[in-house]
């Protein structure tokens, strides 16, 4: 089924500022939409208020409005640049939220504008948390009971039905922002009154509580033939009660069986079918009991979320650029995987190798602020690995926090056993290294698993590795020559500073060792189809494994040195100069130019328009067509 050839030129919505919840993987994913739509013939125009990103580059769209995301802001773009169509659902919760409101104001009728990838209704169900689980009802998939409230007496009542703790999840918010787990009517009144105010639409659900059960997610496509392919399982560390975006998560799902996935995966699908969401990528969130295996639709989002970008990278399936085909028309066995060149992206991906991605806060920065985790999210960055096991992924990717951290790891500090046991209880950014202690100390698994409700399959790897880290410490010295020993430290991700401090010794001392006994790194490609086709493609991570799959090249290289995961004063800034560092540095044969990207001809614009002179704003025009002044907000 061939593109649409009705749309000439798309708006597409970045996400503004950078904030807890939101941050550069909306960039990532408005670029690669950007692009896409590029080189399908259309004219783009972004509107995005944030300068730090690679999305507001003037090479990215045929016409910036760095502008305010507002409705009278984009109103203003739009009687202007008279797009056929908005694309919102790359745009994170601020642009789903804004595209709602033009709706609601009536400017997307009034300029015929057209909403891809998602419409009005299937946001409203979606977001507005009662119609979801209504909607979840008529299709026969359970959810937590729950009632809508819209003022503190009527929460207080709905607490007299379901109990307590309750789960307040504020509606068409971001990060869980305004929610969180009210445990008494004292702490429901107080937290009530906050997601009553934080919602836009002055609504918050009233969940029964669902803390400690399995949480999972399953990264979604559709195409307009309805057909429907899982990108990517993921599984979360942390229980119900913790926000996604604040737990250790792992991909693929680790500890569902067989016939429990199956079930996740149809009713995944069949709730993108009834939302309706037509084309692109969602992702649909389930709790699940851990003691009767009791499956419960949580929530979806009818967008690219900020799982996506991990899911992305996870798997090596572009969500974001397949997600903009799709709103253009075409079907998933149409668009080919730009990694392997011979699979489509029909072809769900299969991956052999474990992702783990480790959140990073900085409540250091505030003083006396309370860490303990819940629903509303608190990470300003994160950091993701690849490994052949969780073992290996988990090691790598807490050294990546740039925290000091070196690994699953913590020197016991002499707390007595009853503070340690009250911080595996309460989830806060910490536990997972007071769970590397309790294990050294010799703390059986099923208490850790009792008291942090990790799953016991965590535990027991958790558990493998604090049993290794002890045979490399009861070493000592003998680390140095004892090649097997060796090796399977560095197979289960022990980096060459851990194994120093563990065999009190130097660590490039360690490193010495590696070297002379060959226990050396080799690389690993990330081709969506683990390694049942051949795959070009230069995404690759670090292993202690025996094939080298990095093709050699006789040309001249250079390594750039990215910033590691975003924190207070270091963001997608320096993603935006590491981008364009690389392309600078590649030869003028094979650098990729945004600008100049082979597109489709586009239809010559009919309406004559002058060159904008306004002082509050400056795009860029491309040669196919110009636009008018944009009338001010």
């Amino acid at each position: 089924m061939p593109r649409r050839d009705d749309l000439t030129s798309v708006l597409v919505l970045g996400s503004g500022p950078i904030v807890i919840g939101q941050a550069g993987e909306f960039d990532y994913s408005g670029t690669q939409a950007c692009r896409v739509l590029r080189e399908e013939g259309l004219r783009v125009v972004l509107v995005n208020s944030n300068p730090a990103t690679i999305m507001t580059d003037p090479d990215v769209a045929d016409a910036t409005y760095v502008e305010p995301l507002t409705v009278d802001s984009v109103r203003a773009v739009i009687a202007a640049e008279r797009p056929d169509a908005l694309l919102a659902t790359l745009g994170g919760q601020t642009a789903l939220n804004l595209a709602i409101e033009l709706a609601e104001a009536g400017v997307l009728d009034e300029f015929g504008v057209e909403l891809l990838g998602a419409d009005i209704e299937a946001i409203r169900t979606a977001e507005d948390r009662e119609r979801f689980r209504q909607a979840m009802s008529e299709v026969g998939l359970e959810s937590p009971r729950s009632e809508y409230v819209r003022s503190v007496d009527e929460a207080v009542a709905a607490a007299d039905q379901l109990g307590y703790p309750l789960v307040l999840r504020p509606s068409f918010t971001l990060g869980g922002k305004g929610g969180g787990i009210a445990h008494d009517e004292a702490d429901l009144r107080d937290r009530i009154a906050r997601g009553l105010a934080d919602s836009p639409v002055h609504e918050v659900l009233v969940e029964e509580s669902v803390l400690g059960w399995k949480e999972y997610e399953l990264e979604v496509m559709r195409d307009r033939n309805d057909n429907c392919v899982i990108v990517c399982s993921i599984e979360n560390l942390d229980a119900m009660g913790v926000h996604t975006g604040d737990s250790i998560t792992v991909a693929p799902a680790m500890t569902l069986s067989d016939p429990e996935l199956q079930t996740m995966r149809d009713a995944a699908f069949t709730v993108l079918r009834r939302i309706g969401v037509d084309t692109g990528g969602s992702n649909v969130q389930f709790a699940v009991d851990p003691r009767t295996g009791r499956q419960l639709v949580i929530e979806m989002n009818p967008r690219v979320s900020r799982s996506s970008a991990l899911a992305s990278k996870a798997t090596g399936f572009p969500i974001a650029k397949i997600a903009a085909r799709l709103a253009l028309g075409y079907t998933l066995d149409e668009i080919a995987n730009d990694i392997t060149g011979r699979t489509r992206a029909a072809f769900e991906p299969s991956i052999d190798y474990v992702v783990v991605k480790v959140p990073r806060f900085d409540f250091e920065k505030f003083p006396g602020a309370d860490d303990t985790l819940t629903t509303r999210m608190h990470s300003v960055g994160e950091a993701m690995a690849f490994g052949r096991s969780f073992r290996d992924a988990l090691q790598r990717a807490l050294r990546s926090l740039e925290d000091g951290t070196i690994g699953f790891h913590r020197p016991d500090d002499g707390v007595d056993d009853a503070t340690l046991r009250a911080d595996l209880a309460r989830p806060n950014p910490g536990r997972i290294l007071r769970v590397a202690q309790a294990l050294a100390r010799g703390m059986d698994p099923a208490e850790v698993t009792a008291l942090t409700a990790f799953d016991p399959w965590f535990v027991d790897q958790m558990a493998r590795l604090t049993d290794l880290q002890a045979q490399v410490a009861a070493a000592g010295e003998r680390v140095l020559t004892d090649e097997p020993l060796l090796r399977a430290a560095k197979r289960d991700g022990l980096g060459d500073r851990l194994i120093a401090v563990l065999a009190d010794v130097d660590e490039a001392e360690v490193r010495a060792a590696r070297h002379r006994l060959g226990v050396r790194p080799v690389y690993r490609t990330v081709d969506t189809c683990a390694a049942e086709f051949d795959s070009t493609t230069p995404y690759h991570y670090a292993t202690y494994d025996e094939e080298d799959e990095v093709a050699p090249h006789d040309r001249p290289a250079v390594i750039v040195l990215g910033s590691g995961p975003n924190r207070i004063g270091q963001g997608v800034e320096f993603d935006y100069c590491c981008v364009h560092a690389v392309l600078a540095s590649r030869t003028p044969a094979t650098r990729p130019s945004w600008s100049t990207a082979t597109r489709r001809p586009s239809p010559p614009t009919t309406t004559p328009r002058t060159a904008c002179t306004s002082n509050r704003c400056r795009w860029r025009t491309s040669s196919r067509s110009s636009h008018g002044n944009a009338p001010r907000a």
